[in-house]
């Protein structure tokens, strides 16, 4: 580092970490950055504070240091980051996380430039723990995220994920969803409940995809009683047969079923960043949130977004006005999604299958 700026041609050492705690989702979206980083500077050794269970989803990436913080530990949680990092400085870190959380933790990080969000992106006091900012711009939270690399002198240019998948992983996979059949997965639930579709609805779109595109249907999620019931809801209006893996993969696993998915359905999910970071497409359902900011960066024609019908019919607000990231999490927000238009984006889809690139 020289005057602030990193210089990635001079012989020093240079030390990046980054800070991006969760979700399984949004650590996807730091896949770019790490890439760029090993392919434009590659003698940086690169560091990487993460979440306990992200951590599992991205522990065999190459060329990447993780130490792994977990918030259920609180205090001891904080102790053992800070007697992890004892002694040592970084040329810069990396905050992209803005909770108060992440900020606080980020005081045991030693670096001389200390990058945040820009200012109108930033929140809960995260610009107190920043000395460099992003330059203002960008929607997506990965045009975004590669703002963070221009004070280090580098560029987003090539957009590659990349994640990881173990063999076997691959393995149980192939054993679960055998075969070449066209496969629609269904992954139904958020992490945030208001942000789930209809039970009949998706049962529906199944259907149909059943009968008028020959595919197979299989059902994922975790093992919350609420993924339960909303499995079991969506198996008790379809009318034909689907594939039942509901609490039945583990993190690691979750990759490679989502590999052996022709298409995913599904709302704002951990699911949805997964699945795009293998280049799987994804009709995602959007409401409660926007598209255009978080939606499968791959596969943002196949969605469904009425976060700007949902910002006007249920807050009152020009959604020009809503601040980035904002959500829009109520009652009925995700019903102003139709049937007949996620059919129409899944035909939209099949018929593009026999286009060649098109996928």
């Amino acid at each position: 580092m020289h005057g602030g700026k990193f210089n990635a041609a001079d012989g020093t050492a240079r030390t990046v970490c980054l800070l991006r705690l969760s979700a399984l989702g949004d650590v996807t979206h730091m896949l770019p950055i790490v890439h760029a980083l090993r392919e434009q500077a590659p003698d940086t050794r690169i560091t990487w504070v993460i979440g306990r269970g992200e951590a599992r989803l991205l522990g065999t990436l190459p060329g990447v240091e993780f130490i792994v913080y977990d918030k259920r530990e609180g205090l001891a949680g904080w102790n053992a980051l800070r007697q992890a990092l004892a002694g040592r400085r970084f040329d810069a870190l990396l905050l992209m996380q803005m909770s108060l959380r992440a900020s606080l933790l980020s005081t045991a990080i030693k670096a001389r430039m200390r990058i945040g969000f820009d200012v109108a992106r930033s929140r809960e006091g995260h610009r107190l723990f920043c000395n460099r900012r992003i330059a203002a711009g960008g929607h997506h939270v990965i045009d975004v995220f590669g703002r963070f690399l221009q004070p280090l002198g580098l560029r987003l240019t090539d957009i590659r994920w990349q994640l990881p998948i173990t063999e076997a992983a691959r393995e149980w996979a192939q054993t679960r969803l055998p075969g070449p059949q066209a496969t629609l997965m269904i992954s139904p639930c958020s992490s945030h409940a208001l942000r789930n579709w209809l039970p009949q609805r998706y049962a529906e779109v199944a259907d149909h995809a059943a009968t008028q595109h020959g595919m197979r249907i299989a059902l994922i999620g975790g093992r919350s009683n609420a993924e339960r019931e909303m499995g079991d809801a969506i198996l008790a209006a379809m009318r034909q047969p689907a594939i039942d893996l509901i609490g039945k993969d583990s993190i690691e696993q979750l990759p490679a079923l989502l590999q052996r998915a022709s298409l995913l359905l599904s709302p704002d999910s951990g699911p949805v960043h997964i699945a795009n970071a293998l280049s799987t497409p994804v009709l995602g359902l959007y409401a409660c949130t926007d598209a255009e900011r978080s939606g499968p960066y791959r596969s943002r024609r196949y969605c469904v977004n009425h976060y700007a019908q949902a910002a006007q019919r249920f807050f009152n607000r020009d959604p020009g006005t809503l601040r980035w990231g904002q959500r829009l999490e109520k009652p009925g927000v995700m019903a102003l999604i139709q049937t007949a238009e996620v059919i129409e984006r899944l035909d939209l889809w099949a018929g593009n299958q026999a286009v060649p690139g098109s996928r």
